[in-house]
């Protein structure tokens, strides 16, 4: 029996589990249907926090399929919203331009964007 504990997360008042489940193989390596499965399972194990990022998932064949995996974790989520804290975040490439990787205030303002529209919600809670 998978065992989980609420903690503070830093100073940032935000309380998480003391497990928080990766999904940087959603979109690749674990289709939706399997993704959606691992999702249920922590969920219902009492995980509430769950972290991704713009660029996943990893190991995917061209920079066409970034994103993919918020976009099944926006799918997913729908009524769990207020349940879940949800971490994203960006710097690696997400397509061939200049500014579509880094730390520059154009590519975290788009990453945010995109990465909203796909996690379909309206915030984040850990960027």
């Amino acid at each position: 029996m998978l065992i989980v504990e609420i903690r503070s997360l830093g100073q940032s008042g935000l309380k998480v589990t003391n497990l928080c489940l990766g999904t940087m193989t959603f979109g690749n390596q674990a289709d939706q249907k399997t993704s959606f499965e691992i999702l249920d399972k922590a969920f219902h194990a009492g995980v509430n926090f769950i972290d991704t990022a713009d660029v996943y998932p990893i190991g995917r064949v061209s920079q066409a399929v970034a994103g993919a995996t918020e976009s099944i974790i926006g799918e997913w989520l729908g009524s769990k919203r207020d349940k879940v804290v949800l971490a994203t975040k960006c710097f690696g490439a997400i397509g061939p331009g200049a500014n579509d990787r880094g730390l520059s205030r154009k590519h975290i303002i788009t990453s945010v964007d995109d990465s909203l529209r796909r996690l379909k919600t309206d915030y984040l809670d850990l960027f």
